[in-house]
């Protein structure tokens, strides 16, 4: 008979403490929380002043589609945050990684809140504020994979996907943080005050945010599979060549998986719905400060359905949770525009609602799933590359081509057949691959990883 594992038993023998578990996931909440504060904080401004205070010379529609596509431009360079932090993270750790992203996703953040308008230095305005941009995206690019590798590489067999959870939280937590602490600013300035200075802020907030991610991630130990990869010096020379060598289709297949979330993640989280209800010159033309605070409610719904998808992972399974998750995500997206366009804030919230219960289902068990997927000497190069070709896949300029849309067409409903295209992608893929949890994640098992969990293919 065999013998039961101790509590606390990692997939590598290694004995975690209670403590020290705690200290992970509270160390991967609180990082990843700042990280997508930060990200978040630019999009909703893009949504909200961009287009007047950097982009007006080019007329009002097309300043605000500008607007979006700095939102988007930032993805472009999420893969070179992935190969960087995947090459780093597989040869030197995940740690020190997580460090150098969070300080320069900070340091982007508020030199944002510092920058000139365009009325102040012309065209050297937009074009330093995509180059912040631009950092923001290498920072998010790298910062995802490491915190995932540190939560999941922590955990219990049987705790993978509740484990993995708390990375995944970080994002309607920064969507929270971010979305309340711009309608605190709106709520206590004019229109005109919010437009000069108001905005500013929750920039320059960051600082201080920045500080305590970092004092909180110094204290946090290395990934024991890391650390026996290690002690073993089986770290590969070149994981990102290995990776691409023997499991691009793989790659490609979990990034369509995230795109399907991440397209409709972005109505809200890319600023476009804030915009769409706010435009003076919309149909709807809703004050900024109730928008804000619906959004932030729904936050709230995205954060525990993300929890409860992951605990729910670890009872049925990454496939089924997911596919679960698809279903709810489709009727959120058919319920999103018709709540939306009632002009009634409750019935926005409502909407908004709805749809995060699907995306926290399609989000809660991808750190676990991804963790998973990878063999253990290249897997911070596989989910990091996944997760950031799947940005630029689905979330990128989801909210600029819904304002196309919407600018084409003068009505949502072609945005709405966007969002059910982009959903059923990410089902399609779902479904090609199998079910993988409670797999053995050290790399005394990398023969067993490198077998293709894509239905129909024996290897990768």
């Amino acid at each position: 008979m065999s013998e039961t594992p101790p509590p606390g038993f990692t997939p590598t023998g290694t004995i975690a403490s209670p403590r020290d578990r705690r200290r992970v996931v509270f160390a991967t909440v609180v990082g990843t929380t700042v990280e997508w504060y930060d990200f978040f904080i630019y999009a909703f401004a893009a949504g909200l002043v961009f287009a007047e205070l950097f982009f007006a010379p080019a007329g009002e529609g097309f300043a605000q589609i500008l607007a979006f596509i700095t939102v988007g431009i930032s993805f472009l360079f999420r893969p070179l945050g992935a190969f960087l932090a995947g090459h780093f993270g597989d040869k030197y750790g995940r740690k020190v990684v997580l460090m150098l992203t969070l300080v320069l996703m900070g340091a982007a953040t508020t030199l944002v809140g510092v920058l000139p308008t365009y009325s102040a230095i012309g065209i050297a305005a937009p074009i330093l504020l995509i180059l912040l941009r631009i950092l923001q995206g290498i920072s998010a690019g790298g910062e995802w994979g490491g915190a995932v590798l540190m939560a999941v590489e922590h955990a219990p067999k049987r705790r993978r996907g509740i484990f993995g959870a708390s990375p995944q939280i970080g994002v309607p937590l920064g969507l929270l943080l971010a979305s309340g602490i711009l309608a605190l600013m709106a709520a206590v300035t004019t229109d005109e005050g919010f437009l000069a200075w108001g905005w500013r802020v929750p920039f320059l907030l960051s600082v201080v945010l920045i500080l305590v991610g970092y004092y909180v991630r110094r204290k946090v130990e290395e990934s024991p599979v890391f650390q026996e990869i290690a002690e073993r010096k089986e770290e590969s020379r070149m994981p990102i060549v290995q990776l691409f060598r023997k499991h691009t289709l793989l790659v490609l297949v979990a990034a369509l998986v995230f795109a399907g979330n991440n397209a409709v993640g972005y109505m809200t989280t890319g600023g476009f719905i804030q915009r769409y209800a706010t435009d003076p010159g919309g149909a709807l033309r809703m004050d900024a400060e109730p928008v804000l605070w619906a959004v932030t409610g729904s936050a709230v719904t995205w954060l525990i359905s993300t929890w409860v998808a992951g605990w729910i992972s670890d009872l049925i399974g990454r496939r089924s949770t997911y596919i679960i998750g698809w279903i709810l995500q489709l009727a959120g997206v058919l319920l999103l525009f018709p709540l939306v366009n009632t002009g009634n804030v409750w019935l926005l919230f409502a909407g908004l609602a709805i749809l995060t219960i699907g995306l926290g289902f399609t989000y809660g068990p991808q750190a676990a799933l991804y963790s998973e997927l990878f063999p253990a000497s290249i897997r911070f190069s596989g989910v990091s590359i996944s997760y950031a070709i799947g940005a630029v896949l689905g979330g990128a300029f989801a909210p600029a081509i819904a304002q196309a849309l919407v600018q084409a067409t003068g009505s949502s409903e072609s945005v709405t057949w966007y969002l059910v295209g982009m959903t059923v992608v990410g089902l399609i893929a779902t479904l090609l691959l199998r079910d993988r949890s409670g797999i053995p994640l050290g790399p005394e098992h990398e023969a067993e990883q490198a077998k293709s969990p894509i239905y129909g293919l024996a290897k990768a």
